[in-house]
């Protein structure tokens, strides 16, 4: 009895030293995650994930591209702006979708619209001009990152305003495209807004923008998959500034049926594991999961560092595509892989890797 009492007092001690270990550092939680891929390799076995190539707002590139003859990918993400689509109030021009359409069909390629409302770039406002006055609070605001340096703009995805012009952009969209798309995905919840940079912000009425987007979104689109890339939220940081925000939305999206995801599949980065990546990881879903590999991922980079310069790439660099796939199917469960068109990454590692011939 004696040696049992003992042996469930060294167990309790060890989990004891085990859940402070955890308390004092949370954020390392998956930081070695990503080990357990490195030895995977290439060709990537096939399985259930659906890979797109991505080409943000570079549409003309899909014009006789490789990937339209690989059978792994199921065809393109291309991202179209809220401008283009209806320049002047009420009047839609949904022209360049159905080109695009029509091409990837004749290679029994589908597209995967991003609807952007926000930019990474000062000298480019993705929002319509109408909405730029008094009457929508100014309808977009400047984007602000971590050096207070200005850099982009987002729609104001809180004001009531702005989110019902958004919602009858949804609504034609969805009339005209319903079941001829593969889906329509809403950008990145991560913005460089907060009450200081605009009056008019505040952190819940964000949230439930965001929410109001996405069910415009399902409504609009109820035969189609839809997505949103969930990552990040101003004025929380997980896991210590914990209020709630992605996880509500990552909640609210299971029970509306809006897909879940995020841009930067950076596997070996807290930000990125903590936020979206767990959040994927750790629930259970109906809904389809999305990862995109953008700009920079495909060596642990993303669009927004600026240690590295494309034109300069290592050659004798380690090809991780094998491991981001091995780690989005087995850790994340994604049902969609948004492979970014990132010269000379795309060509030289993701093709030879995905392709089965």
């Amino acid at each position: 009895m004696k040696k049992r009492f003992y042996v469930i007092s060294i167990l309790i001690l060890a989990c004891g030293l085990l859940n402070a270990q955890n308390w004092k550092n949370p954020s390392e939680k998956y930081k070695n995650a990503y080990k357990k891929y490195l030895n995977a390799s290439c060709p990537v076995p096939q399985d259930t994930i659906k890979h797109f190539a991505y080409f943000s707002r570079d549409r003309a590139l899909i014009i006789d591209h490789l990937f339209l003859f690989e059978s792994e990918f199921e065809g393109a993400q291309i991202m179209y702006s809220w401008k283009d689509l209806e320049p002047i109030k009420d009047q839609y021009d949904f022209s360049i979708i159905k080109k695009d359409i029509d091409y990837l069909k004749r290679f029994d390629k589908k597209l995967f619209v991003q609807l952007q409302d926000a930019t990474f770039s000062i000298k480019y406002n993705a929002v319509p001009n109408y909405l730029l006055t008094d009457e929508y609070g100014g309808g977009a605001v400047m984007q602000y990152n971590d050096d207070k340096e200005p850099e982009g703009w987002t729609a104001k995805r809180w004001n009531e305003k702005v989110q019902k012009r958004f919602a009858l952009l949804l609504r034609a969209l969805g009339d005209e495209f319903d079941k001829e798309i593969e889906g329509i995905n809403l950008q990145e919840t991560s913005i460089g807004v907060s009450s200081k940079t605009d009056s008019s912000f505040t952190e819940m009425a964000y949230v439930e923008g965001i929410k109001n987007n996405m069910l415009a979104l399902k409504t609009a689109f109820p035969n189609t998959k839809t997505m949103i890339y969930a990552n990040f939220f101003p004025g929380e940081w997980l896991p210590f500034n914990d209020k709630g925000y992605l996880k509500s939305i990552y909640k609210f999206g299971e029970n509306i049926g809006v897909g879940l995801g995020g841009p930067d599949l950076m596997v070996t980065r807290k930000g990125q594991l903590n936020h979206a990546l767990s959040q994927m990881h750790e629930g259970r879903f109906t809904v389809p999961l999305g990862i995109a590999i953008q700009d920079g991922n495909y060596i642990s980079k993303t669009g927004a560092d600026k240690d590295y310069e494309e034109d300069k790439v290592n050659k004798k660099r380690k090809n991780i595509v094998p491991m981001l796939n091995a780690f989005a199917k087995d850790f994340l469960k994604v049902s969609y892989m948004f492979w970014a068109n990132q010269k000379p990454y795309f060509e030289e590692d993701v093709l030879p890797c995905l392709s089965n011939k």
